[in-house]
């Protein structure tokens, strides 16, 4: 019998159910972006397999997924390294969107063996950002390989699809993490009867995303394939083709969400209704508001605004056009996409995405790419949680100010996260020790608690 596979004990699969949709839509890899992203440090997010684990298959090969595009070049053999004790071991390393492969030349690895794998501050991102310090993880490996088939758990559209936009993009879940290298336009490929249609693949957590180049036809039936060539980390390919099929939209109308018009509530970095409570030195680009409470302790630095408290104050007026602002956001309508769970790892394009549940951005960052004129209104039903060292990427030119959070209870950014975008919360916002904000934190029946953080209004 074949080893279970150690990612399926270490890593929460992935499973998603997302069509993306907008006049345009481009796939694209996480990448940085030196006037959207503020501050960010290149960092190891993940790695396959996991620190610590045990029993791990013999074929295997050894890959790190970064929270940013690097610099290829400085992802090489001299700082991607793998080792048994302090003896080198032979490979080749290669790197595409944000993830690094390490492949041993000689395979399988020793058995019952600890390996250390390490990522050293010589790799740098695009802007020349190096690592902090040295990444370094270790694993042990068991006595058998790996050859149980890679299997696809989910896909968007779904099999059997109809009224599908014609700006969809698709994706197909993975039950193991799989070799990105594989996953190509020869072996992810999207049909109409025998004329293919051109496109991009993408790939990041266990999800691989087809990217068409142009919109759709109307009222048409599409067939995707993904083929055998698509290989887990061990190199085992799936055991026979995986096809699906959809049918397009009757209507080529556009599905674009509407941009949310905040009033005098734009001009806030931060509104509360309750209190703001404040430790350690925070920063605040733009106004700062509590109504109809007054409370504000531990006052942050405000840079180009001002603080405003109490129901006759600017803050008053403010949190009457949030409310407004909120009822739009919920009120969207035009072809909504269904989200659910975990939205790490994805790469969506403009539209308007509906949870009727909480939403998280966990194991990986959430791409948003588009045009500095697209738009992005995500509902959530519930509660919308960034885990600790994650968040929101932007490309292409995509805005802060274009995207917005409408949350029917309350937002936690954990510790170091960094998010854009207006967020719109029913309850409570809690900002972790060192995330940082740019957009607005804004919410309609609690408190804003900050912890040394960087709010940014991005009209400021």
């Amino acid at each position: 019998m074949s080893a279970p596979k150690w990612v399926i004990a270490t890593v929460a699969v992935v499973i998603v159910a997302v069509l993306a949709v907008a006049a345009y839509a481009v796939l694209v890899q996480p990448s940085s972006s030196a006037s959207n992203s503020p501050s960010v440090t290149p960092a190891v997010l993940s790695t396959s397999p996991a620190n610590a684990s045990t029993t791990v298959p013999i074929n295997t090969n050894v890959l790190a997924t970064f929270n940013e595009a690097m610099e290829a070049s400085t992802i090489n053999t001299s700082t991607f390294t793998l080792a048994i004790g302090a003896t080198a071991v032979a490979g080749a390393v290669t790197y595409t969107g944000t993830t690094a492969l390490f492949t041993p030349t000689t395979s399988p690895l020793a058995a019952s063996t600890l390996f250390t794998a390490t990522i050293t501050v010589g790799s740098k991102d695009a802007s020349g950002q190096a690592l902090a310090q040295n990444y370094v993880w270790t694993f042990t490996t068991g006595t058998t390989s790996d050859s149980t088939a890679p299997t696809v758990n989910s896909t968007f559209p779904v099999a059997a699809g109809t009224g599908v936009p014609v700006n969809t993009v698709l994706g197909a879940s993975f039950t193991t993490a799989m070799n990105p290298f594989t996953l190509t336009s020869s072996t992810f490929t999207l049909v109409h009867g025998a004329s293919a249609i051109s496109g991009t693949v993408g790939y990041a957590g266990f999800t691989a995303t087809f990217s068409p180049s142009s919109p759709l036809a109307v009222s048409t039936a599409y067939t995707a394939n993904i083929t055998t060539g698509a290989k887990d980390l061990e190199g085992t390919a799936l055991a026979a083709l995986y096809t699906w099929s959809f049918t397009t939209s009757a209507s080529a109308g556009s599905c674009a969400a509407t941009t949310v018009s905040l009033g005098s509530a734009a001009g806030f970095a931060i509104l509360a209704n309750t209190s703001v409570t404040n430790s350690g030195p925070t920063t605040i680009t733009g106004n700062l508001g509590v109504s109809p409470g007054t409370s504000v302790t531990g006052s942050p630095t405000i840079v180009h605004g001002a603080q405003y408290t109490g129901v006759a104050s600017a803050a008053g007026a403010a949190q009457g056009d949030l409310i407004t602002a909120y009822n739009y956001a919920a009120g969207e309508s035009l072809c909504p996409v269904s989200v659910a769970g975990n939205l790490g790892g994805l790469t969506l394009a403009p539209g308007l995405y509906k949870s009727t549940s909480g939403l998280e951005v966990t194991g990986s960052d959430l791409v948003l790419s588009g045009s500095s004129s697209s738009i992005w209104v995500f509902q959530i039903a519930s509660t919308l949680l960034v885990t600790a060292g994650l968040g929101v990427i932007l490309t292409g030119g995509a805005q802060a100010s274009n995207v917005f959070w409408q949350v029917g209870s309350s937002v936690a950014l954990q510790s170091t996260s960094s998010f854009f975008g207006t967020i719109m919360a029913h309850t409570a916002i809690t900002m972790g020790t060192g995330a940082t904000l740019d957009g607005r934190a804004l919410s309609e029946t609690a408190d804003v608690t900050l912890l040394s953080n960087k709010v940014t209004d991005p009209s400021a």
